[in-house]
């Protein structure tokens, strides 16, 4: 599980995420389910997850991955985790295989080299494994940062826009992995502007709104919140935003 308990985080006077008051964000991603944290641009959400994954650190407030606090102990809470971030950043000289090569052993992944197989043939990346990634088109490289966060087997996996530049094909891949890691135990929280596939994806749906949770629950939770039965997401996602901005 990912737990975020009065999560601030202030770049000079402002406050990205936690509000003005400094109330700070409470966010949970369960094991067994997807959850898909959403939002307009500048909600919070990228510097959520930039905290959940220790990439920054909070101001105050904790972020904890199976337990374990990312601050106090991010070795151990980055190993439980696999990240796919929006921007894949890789090392441009290695080839796909390398890159898989050099993080099995960073991490002391056990066959390794199957696992790897395994994952490039899932990703249709053998016929490009040993060129380098330089040559890779963006989608191509989306699609081994993938292969390189499943590689050790986290329990917890953090996918922030896992569709930008992937075809049809592989969008439906990655929509059918996220929800065999969940159906799996493993906890996935997923960002995204694709409001489809959140709809389609999610278990549970925390919105984000100035720095604020404005909603958490399930969609028909959220259903229930705006008192329509039928609404889709979408809907939902600009009354509760419109109504948080009132």
């Amino acid at each position: 599980m990912i737990e975020v308990r009065k999560l601030v985080k202030r770049f000079g006077r402002q406050a990205a995420v936690g509000g003005e008051d400094g109330a700070g964000v409470d966010l949970d991603a369960r094991s067994g389910q997807v959850t898909a944290l959403l939002g307009p641009n500048g909600a919070g959400k990228s510097t959520t997850i930039k905290v959940i994954t220790g990439l920054i650190r909070a101001t105050s407030g904790s972020a904890r991955v199976g337990g374990v606090d990312v601050a106090r102990d991010p070795v151990r809470a980055k190993a439980a985790l696999g990240y796919v971030p929006d921007r894949p950043y890789l090392y441009p000289k290695l080839t796909g295989r390398e890159l898989l090569r050099f993080l099995g052993r960073l991490r002391g992944v056990r066959e390794a080299e199957r696992k790897a197989e395994a994952w490039l043939a899932r990703f249709d990346l053998k016929q490009v494994q040993n060129e380098r990634i330089e040559t890779y088109s963006h989608g191509m490289r989306q699609k081994l940062t993938f292969c390189a966060a499943l590689l050790h087997d986290p329990p917890a996996l953090v996918i922030d826009e896992p569709m930008v530049g992937l075809d049809p094909r592989a969008a439906i891949l990655v929509r059918t992995l996220m929800r065999e890691a969940a159906e799996d135990g493993r906890t996935v929280l997923l960002t995204t502007h694709q409001i489809d596939v959140a709809e389609a994806t999610a278990d549970r749906v925390v919105l984000m709104h100035r720095g604020r949770v404005a909603a958490d629950g399930t969609l028909a939770e959220l259903r229930a919140r705006v008192d329509d039965p039928g609404a889709r997401l979408e809907a939902i996602f600009m009354r509760l935003t419109e109504d948080a901005a009132a």
